[in-house]
């Protein structure tokens, strides 16, 4: 059961990052849910370097998204070059 809310919560997370990045982002339902999910990642290591979260604990929904726009972000300038 737990498997199948990371799918879900990666997936909003990954909408709303979506809806608050600018510009035009073309990704399906399994894209937008990695987004999220490795937003999700993002944020828990960063808020556990920064001593945020402990260990184990999971990021919430705001540093989620956050950690959402920060990859979005990053693809963002591997991908403008692209043709």
């Amino acid at each position: 059961m737990g498997f199948i809310i990371m799918i879900i919560v990666g997936f909003i997370v990954g909408l709303i990052a979506r809806a608050i990045m600018p510009g035009r982002q073309s990704m399906g339902f399994i894209l937008t849910t990695i987004l999220g999910i490795v937003g999700s990642v993002v944020a828990g290591f960063l808020g556990q370097s920064l001593g945020w979260y402990a260990p184990g604990e999971p990021a919430g929904w705001i540093a989620s998204v956050i950690g959402a726009i920060i990859v979005l972000f990053v693809v963002g300038l591997f991908t403008k070059n692209r043709g």
